[in-house]
């Protein structure tokens, strides 16, 4: 997670936690089974296309980016190290006040 761009805020034998910008969290839990599959999440980037450039750089071996008309969004996917795939979106924030 921490090639992903994400900052740890604790890593621990069986627990880490890591910190996303806006301070949302994933918590990661070691387990002894494993279901790879779709990662029950997905996250939003600044820029998908420089993030892209930046996983293919870094060996991850992103998927093609897609565009999703319907939703207004593009799109590609990572397999992380235990076989979940975490899907990437384009971000949809304004940079407006809330």
């Amino acid at each position: 997670m921490r090639v992903v761009g994400m900052r740890p805020v604790f890593d621990g034998p069986r627990v880490s936690v890591y910190e996303m910008r806006g301070g949302t969290h994933l918590i990661l839990m070691l387990t002894e089974k494993i279901n790879p599959g779709d990662a029950p999440f997905d996250l939003m980037v600044d820029d998908l296309h420089a993030t892209h450039r930046r996983f293919s750089s870094l060996g991850l071996g992103p998927s093609p980016i897609e565009s999703r008309a319907a939703i207004d969004h593009e799109v590609f996917t990572v397999r992380e190290p235990a076989g979940h795939v975490i899907t990437f979106f384009s971000s949809h924030a304004s940079g407006k006040p809330i």
